[in-house]
């Protein structure tokens, strides 16, 4: 939430305010250091007037909430974070990482061959990562949003998963473990919310899945008719002296990074980039770069 403040700051004509029952580092210096810190901490009704344009709910905010009950008495429109990232984004191509795992690393993998081939994007990632220096992104000017999508639950009154939110153009699916259903009482009703994932996406989509995933691939069986399904494997390589080369059609690509995850997580984002017209040369280029 502190990233979502941030951000949401940045933007001109903003002006952001909150609240919280307690505050630690980095939240609370990377607060203070944007004057967007409480002078109190705890929850205060008269904070929430009629002048708030929204009110942005945490995931842990409970449904007695002082602030969220008074906002609700005044009628004010209220948000989820994954909802408001959606309204501040409805207009732009929303990229959308999800899976059991790996989805950190690919959506880096793709904002920094963006942000290399000075493609502007917004973005919502989990972790700090290299080169950028908020989680969260939010602009007018940039067409593209790229989000990391979780499975939690997105508020204490909304149980839907986060990332059935987003109404993705691009989506990648990675893989559904079954050691990764806390949010769901089986796993079928796991694999059951990324289904729900791929008929959620916008009219034309573009789902890239991995199809070493035996679930994967039953989802991308059924598709809605719209949507157009690209599935990936681990991609041809070698390693030599320690270094691993993707083998392509332009020759050998070195990289910074090793591993068969790793090398399906860059075939993914080369999809992913691929559908919003970044060429494979252009993504060879700079995915040499890339550190994990």
């Amino acid at each position: 939430m502190h990233n979502l403040a941030i951000a949401i700051s940045k933007k001109n004509n903003f002006l952001v305010t909150g609240s919280d029952d307690e505050i630690f580092d980095p939240s609370f210096s990377r607060l203070k250091v944007n004057d967007l810190l409480p002078d109190k901490m705890g929850w205060f009704p008269d904070r929430i007037h009629k002048g708030l344009s929204a009110v942005v709910l945490g995931m842990h905010v409970t449904e007695d909430n002082p602030e969220l009950l008074r906002a609700k008495e005044l009628g004010l429109k209220i948000f989820s974070f994954p909802e408001y990232l959606f309204q501040q984004t409805r207009s732009k191509t929303r990229i959308v990482v999800g899976g059991s795992y790996g989805k950190t690393t690919i959506t880096a993998m793709i904002l920094f061959v963006l942000k290399q081939l000075k493609i502007d994007a917004d973005y919502l990632v989990s972790a700090q990562i290299e080169g950028f220096e908020n989680q969260v992104k939010l602009s007018y000017e940039a067409r593209i949003a790229v989000f990391e999508g979780e499975e939690n639950v997105t508020s204490s009154i909304d149980s839907r998963p986060k990332f059935h939110l987003y109404k993705p153009h691009v989506a990648v699916l990675t893989g559904i473990a079954r050691d990764r259903i806390s949010v769901a009482p089986t796993f079928s009703a796991y694999a059951n919310l990324f289904k729900q994932f791929a008929e959620l996406m916008e009219v034309q989509g573009r789902l890239i899945y991995f199809e070493g995933d035996e679930n994967l691939n039953i989802i991308a069986s059924s598709l809605r008719r719209d949507i157009v399904s690209f599935p990936y494997n681990t991609p041809a390589h070698e390693v030599r002296n320690g270094v691993t080369y993707l083998i392509t059609k332009k020759g050998d690509v070195s990289l910074k990074v090793s591993g068969e995850h790793n090398l399906q997580n860059i075939e993914a984002a080369r999809l992913a980039c691929k559908q919003i017209g970044v060429t494979d040369d252009q993504f060879y280029n700079v995915i040499s770069g890339f550190i994990q």
